[in-house]
């Protein structure tokens, strides 16, 4: 057993109680007070265990976001990426530990990444071995909505950086680390028509319906497996009555991309779209809300120090690719080398039975400490 995970493991109480601290403070995206209130929580864990104060980056409508900085060494700019907003209303999921399992909101998805990665900086600042690091914590407020106010801020500090972590939760079933992410687009597509009697006036309605039925074909006809591209129309809508020929109608579609070069093809299929039915106007909106993360000679180096540093704890560690996004994919599309699903071992993000594997977070702070360890010298 390394040092630090034996550190880890006789530090796990404080670091369930802080966990469970900031589980607390319950911080569903769409709730500014609630999730200030949060990284106000927040704040005070980092002030008390690292000795560092926020930078606070205020928000109008989303929680404001929080920046932490420790260390000063100029040899690597380590970034490390967590969100402290959930999927979770206040008061929709008890917080409660059964059979060796934490359950509660957001617990996985992902505030035992924010702060096994705060304890695990922690043990190498109180051991001296930050010497050459810079190590910034960018932790945001509406991940779980899209990442629209933080966006920018990710991409500017991961521009000054030499690696990004994010501290996502783990493959469930593998415990295996992320090196790769689909990319995701969200598109509407609506359809105008014209309405008429369905009866007496049948033939002069344009049905919206009936369009959007036929680009739904269309898109659903894009998915690939072999490529690793999906469409999904997850909610279609339209009409007013069943004797009216209904003259609006919207499907909310989502798309899954592996490449860059996928991306920019399935974009050009929904730029392109055009109404099949004389006089239907069709209106297109949409975007690819997050690049895909692609695996990278970089990415595979860093997930060879993490590999190393899995063995000097005992533990088995493999990659996977996932089709969920993160913010990982920002950083990942800039170039910079990424690894993600740092957090804590668990199942149910965005699920009723969320929940982390108690025992899991001392071996996952203790690697995350050595691969931090491991980056003193990176370039």
């Amino acid at each position: 057993m390394s040092e630090l995970f034996h550190y880890f493991q006789t530090q796990e109480k404080e670091m369930v109680e802080d966990l469970l601290t900031l589980v607390a403070a319950e911080s569903p995206s769409e709730e500014k007070k609630l999730v200030d209130a949060c990284g106000d929580v927040l704040a005070s864990l980092f002030e008390k265990r690292l000795g560092v104060k926020e930078e606070r980056i205020p928000q109008e409508d989303r929680g404001d976001h929080r920046r932490f900085v420790v260390g000063n060494g100029e040899v690597t700019r380590t970034l490390i990426l967590g969100h402290f907003d959930t999927v979770w209303d206040k008061g929709r999921l008890p917080i409660h530990e059964e059979d060796g399992k934490l359950f509660g909101p957001g617990v996985l998805d992902m505030k035992s990444g924010i702060i096994l990665s705060m304890w695990a900086v922690k043990a190498l600042q109180e051991a001296d071995k930050l010497k050459n690091q810079t190590v910034v914590f960018l932790c945001t407020s509406d991940e779980e909505v899209g990442s629209q106010t933080s966006r920018p801020l990710i991409e500017k500090e991961a521009k000054k950086s030499d690696v990004v972590l994010v501290t996502e939760p783990p493959e469930a079933k593998t415990g295996d680390l992320k090196t790769a992410r689909k990319g995701v687009g969200i598109y509407n597509v609506k359809v105008k028509g014209v309405s008429s009697h369905a009866g007496n006036h049948h033939e002069e309605g344009v049905s919206a319906i009936r369009e959007l039925a036929q680009q739904i074909v269309t898109l659903e006809q894009q998915t690939d497996y072999a490529q690793g591209t999906t469409v999904n129309v997850g909610v279609i809508q339209g009409g007013s009555r069943r004797n009216v020929v209904p003259d609006e109608a919207e499907a909310l579609v989502d798309f899954r991309v592996t490449t860059a070069e996928e991306a920019d093809k399935m974009i050009q299929v929904f730029e392109s779209l055009e109404p099949t039915t004389a006089h239907a106007e069709l209106i297109v909106e949409g975007e690819l809300n997050r690049p895909p993360m692609e695996r990278t000679e970089k990415t595979a180096y860093l997930f060879s120090l993490a590999k190393v540093s899995a063995d000097e704890i005992g533990m088995n560690l493999s990659e996977t690719t996932v089709g969920g996004g993160s913010d990982g994919n920002f950083t990942a599309a800039l170039g910079i080398p990424t690894l993600d699903g740092l957090g804590c071992l668990g199942e149910g993000p965005h699920a009723e039975h969320e929940h982390i594997v108690r025992e899991e977070l001392p071996k996952r702070a203790a690697l995350f400490a050595h691969l931090v360890e491991k980056l003193e010298d990176y370039k």
